[in-house]
């Protein structure tokens, strides 16, 4: 069985006749509301520092256009504009639920002019061939329905030369952070979804879907099979984030 056909069929609601997508979609739009607040306590705000790291692997190319795949409520997207200042950023989401927070967010910051939200589907992103310098996806390629496709997408809109980085929860495999880290995540994780954001399933599909995703060299593998070059892989904080970079 291919990596993808395991991450397939990671689902959030079992039983649901709904294709993951659709799943994925409902899920957020379920917990939209408590989203940025749960990621940055359950991460004790590390999460700020990973996503600092994966935009400084930009800063030597300067892109002038961007695209954030998955972009959920905005945030890298509003972290990239402060880094990079880029012309424009557009971000891509299958949750309205989602977008609808992230637009309130950037329209509060005054970026409507340099930051654009729209309902975007990371396997038919619908745009032209080669309109981006770079592409980023924050903690989304788990949720692709199918990570190969995504990827030649987002490989299909790059400009050549362009980068794609991707920041993504690992598995670590050092004792005993990996041991603190599963009990936290199999455990913890579901109770506080369940309590902040009314959605035990929702933080059940996390680790679930963080252990049956692709990591480390076989995810580089993925990436170099899918077209891209000079693709490298950095773990952070024991292991518990990878960046993962590439070029077209």
């Amino acid at each position: 069985m291919s990596d993808n056909a395991n991450v397939e069929k990671v689902v959030p609601y079992a039983g649901s006749k709904l294709s993951k997508k659709e799943q994925i979609a409902a899920m957020f739009n379920d917990i939209a509301f408590r989203y940025d607040f749960l990621n940055h306590f359950m991460s004790l705000g590390i999460d700020v520092i990973w996503r600092k790291k994966a935009l400084r692997m930009l800063r030597s190319l300067q892109p002038k256009k961007m695209l954030d795949v998955a972009t959920g409520t905005g945030d890298f997207a509003i972290m990239a504009q402060r880094m990079l200042e880029p012309e424009s950023i557009t971000g891509i989401d299958i949750s309205e639920g989602m977008l609808a927070i992230g637009r309130k967010k950037i329209a509060r910051l005054g970026l409507e002019h340099k930051i654009t939200l729209q309902v975007g589907d990371s396997e038919t992103i619908s745009f032209p061939e080669q309109a981006f310098d770079a592409i980023t996806v924050a903690f989304g390629v788990r949720n692709f329905e199918n990570l190969e496709k995504g990827l030649s997408e987002m490989r299909r809109v790059l400009k050549p030369g362009g980068k794609l980085v991707i920041l993504e929860f690992s598995n670590p495999t050092v004792f005993p952070i990996k041991q603190l880290y599963n009990l936290y995540f199999r455990y913890i994780t579901p109770l506080l979804g369940k309590w902040i954001a009314k959605s035990q399933a929702a933080y059940s599909y996390l680790p679930d879907s963080v252990k049956a995703f692709p990591q480390g060299q076989v995810m580089c593998n993925i990436l170099t099979n899918t077209g891209f070059q000079s693709v490298t892989c950095k773990t952070l904080t024991f292991g518990i984030c990878s960046i993962y970079c590439a070029t077209r």
